[in-house]
């Protein structure tokens, strides 16, 4: 007796399986925010280029956000909270090495491995340039940056109003810094940095 014929497959009229969607949650539009506000600016901050970016459809960013607004702010508050984590960080020492972890916070702002992070400070400064909500945010954190700064000067022997005064200008010049193009100025930045770094923390 033969064997009855064998069906051969359907066909499926060469159609891939459907690829599972990407699933993301506010933290993930959230990084993507900060990318993109580091290299575009807030203008460049939209909805449509977000989704674009992480490979999803608007339908995904409105199930997380209201708008662009509620967005902005997440973006805005998840910046503070992570610099003021950052400066506690930097700042943080054991009593009697107060000076050691001022030129640790110089060689932290002022480092070239800090690029991702000083573009993404320049940006939102720029950001605070126009927007009152934005500069509110930003002098928050930077009254807060300076006195954590103060209080070690404080605490390495120096009078409140030197300590303000050092603290100042330690910020000022490592975000100055930042905005300089000068490669070609010595022959030995590292040098430099650390005499700079010496005039602004000595007693």
């Amino acid at each position: 007796m033969e064997n009855p014929p064998v069906k051969p497959p359907r066909k499926t009229g060469g159609k891939k399986p459907p690829v599972p969607r990407t699933q993301l949650d506010p933290a993930n539009w959230i990084e993507a925010a900060i990318d993109v506000l580091a290299r575009d600016g807030i203008a460049g901050l939209r909805v449509e280029v977000l989704a674009k970016r992480c490979g999803v459809t608007k339908g995904s960013f409105y199930w997380h956000f209201k708008d662009r607004q509620a967005l902005i702010e997440a973006v805005l508050l998840h910046w503070k909270e992570g610099r003021i984590k950052d400066i506690e960080k930097t700042t943080a020492v054991a009593p009697g090495r107060e000076k050691d972890q001022l030129h640790y916070a110089i060689e932290v702002y002022g480092a070239s491995r800090n690029r991702k992070g000083m573009s993404i400070e320049l940006a939102v400064r720029d950001w605070a340039r126009h927007d009152a909500r934005a500069a509110s945010v930003v002098e928050e954190v930077d009254l807060y940056r300076l006195d954590c700064t103060r209080r070690l000067f404080v605490a390495a022997g120096m009078s409140d109003a030197e300590a303000k005064s050092r603290s100042l200008l330690l910020y000022a010049c490592v975000f100055g810094l930042s905005l300089m193009h000068y490669s070609q100025f010595d022959d030995n930045l590292g040098d430099l940095k650390q005499r700079i770094a010496e005039r602004i923390v000595a007693s």
